[in-house]
């Protein structure tokens, strides 16, 4: 930003060499409203925030406690929300992101109505949600400046030179609410080509990240769920190629590619990979086709496809359904073969799909991985698809068995149960779940820890209730204590939901254009101000 008052000098001029046509526009009015709307398109959105995450992954490269964090959001206004909040608690949003889900595009935004995550849904609804997440935060920025011209205003009637001056510099100091935005792509909808349109979507409702998955794009499956189908490496990388050059093509060229592998869950192929020599690309993928050796043509029965592995002619395993199968407990491999295949060839990021959340096993893929391209990062997926609290639990008892501590007092397979929140057990694991991120990132290459579906979950819980108590006995004060109340004693911003949502920005603008001719929502009968 220029400064405040050096924009209401630059308006002021502009005023003057109208020769008294625009007499009735004031340069401050302009000055303020020219402040309030910093970012103008969503390619300006999308450079801006590329520099960021340049900027974070290379002090991450640096200090791993630098990492960075974001939570999933469906709606513009849960993102604008969460930033809100960031600010209010932490004072700056530096290394908070938003994570937009596929799946909570899939469940939630759909026309269809709620979808599984098999990437069904609409293909321009993940780039109309970017665009609507950064609307509501350029509105989160009008608002809090908004705010603080009015605190500008009060000063300067009050005569508080000392405190116009505190105001001015907060002003012309003001951290945006926009934060990069990681967006998913999922298998890119298509072939390259519609990857590519598809990309383009994304970077210009602003996007400067975008994760792209190396399912087969037809056959796309939640992470977390059986039946996932990976394509070779020649189609995966295309599509990274796509991505890349819709990047530079719109003038992004810091824009950042997360190349995601679910070939650890994955136990079937769509194709069998073009091999021109023995160790290339494509003879490693088909390496770890399951199948049975053929001694003899009698072996070949008719439809039968035949391969060379490993110098012998092998028949791979095909099911009923077309689709290859992988030798079972190569997944690891494949994964650390896609993760440097993908960085060798144009991505920046990883993402590394895993059944549990579990340091030692993410660091033992990751080590192997740097010993090829040392600066490997990952991005996680902090899943609520993992029983954390299972997890965490089950992980310290087999910790303390291997050690040769007496577990007798738990049951493995039922220390989810309440009784074990105050054990030392149930303690540790709190202590483990509580430090994973940080742990994660100095020891598995974590530079991005994200909560996929947080706020599909929290919305589901506090809806959940609400309509216990409304519907029940407590009426109108399961709203009033379990909402109102703690939103006034918490200071939510959101309690003066008609400035929330640009009330007082809608008054101020009508007093610029009519003068004192204007009609303003928000006198003395407003019943917002019952809330100070």
């Amino acid at each position: 930003m220029t400064g405040l008052l050096n924009d209401i000098k630059a308006m002021a001029q502009l005023r003057e060499a109208q020769g008294g046509k625009w007499e009735a526009i004031k340069p401050e009015y302009a000055a303020r409203m020219r402040a309030q709307n910093r970012f103008h398109t969503g390619l300006d959105i999308a450079r801006y925030t590329a520099t960021i995450m340049r900027n974070d992954m290379a002090a991450y490269d640096t200090d791993t406690s630098q990492y960075t964090q974001s939570l999933g959001c469906w709606h513009g206004f849960i993102g604008q929300q969460k930033l809100i909040s960031i600010k209010k608690h932490f004072g700056t949003t530096q290394r908070r992101y938003l994570y937009l889900s596929g799946w909570m595009v899939a469940a939630l935004r759909s026309e269809f109505g709620p979808l599984p995550d098999q990437s069904m849904h609409e293909k321009t609804s993940v780039a109309n949600l970017i665009e609507e997440l950064y609307t509501f935060l350029k509105q989160a920025d009008s608002w809090e400046l908004n705010h603080l011209f009015r605190a500008l205003d009060d000063a300067k009637a009050a005569g508080d030179r000392v405190k116009e001056q505190e105001i001015i510099d907060k002003i012309d100091n003001h951290e945006t609410h926009i934060v990069p935005i990681i967006a998913d792509i999922d298998a890119g909808f298509g072939n390259a080509e519609a990857t590519y349109l598809l990309a383009k979507k994304f970077i210009q409702a602003g996007a400067c990240c975008i994760q792209l998955e190396n399912q087969v794009s037809d056959e796309k499956q939640c992470g977390h769920q059986d039946g996932k189908v990976t394509v070779p490496h020649e189609d995966f990388l295309a599509k990274i190629n796509a991505v890349r050059y819709a990047f530079l093509e719109l003038g992004v060229e810091d824009g950042v590619i997360v190349a995601r592998t679910d070939s650890l869950g994955a136990g079937l192929t769509q194709k069998i990979a073009v091999t021109h020599q023995p160790g290339d690309l494509g003879d490693q993928y088909n390496s770890f086709l399951d199948g049975d050796a053929i001694e003899n043509a009698t072996d070949i029965n008719n439809g039968d496809v035949v391969i060379k592995q490993n110098g012998k002619l092998v028949k791979p395993k095909r099911l009923a359904s077309g689709l290859y199968q992988f030798k079972p407990g190569t997944g690891e491999d494949r994964v650390i073969l896609d993760c440097i295949t993908s960085l060798q060839n144009g991505a920046d990021l990883l993402w590394i799909e895993t059944e549990k959340p579990h340091v030692g096993q993410i660091a033992s893929m990751v080590n192997r991985i740097r010993e090829v391209v040392p600066d490997a990062k990952l991005v996680y997926n902090n899943s609520p698809s993992f029983n954390w609290t299972l997890n965490f639990r089950q992980q310290v008892f087999d910790t303390w068995e291997q050690e040769g501590k007496d577990v007798s007092a738990y049951q493995r397979d039922k220390l989810m149960s309440v009784e074990y929140d105050k054990t030392e057990l149930g303690q540790l694991a709190d202590e483990w779940t509580r430090n994973f991120q940080r742990d994660a990132s100095r020891e598995a290459g974590i530079f991005h820890h994200l909560i996929t579906l947080p706020t599909y979950h929290t919305a589901a819980l506090s809806t959940d209730n609400l309509a216990k108590g409304y519907f029940g006995e407590e009426g109108m004060l399961a709203y009033v204590r379990g909402v109102q109340r703690e939103e006034i004693r918490q200071g939510i911003a959101t309690v003066k939901h008609q400035d929330m949502a640009g009330s007082n920005i809608g008054d101020d603008h009508k007093e610029f254009f009519h003068g004192e001719a204007a009609l303003k929502a928000g006198g003395k009968d407003n019943t917002m101000n019952q809330f100070g």
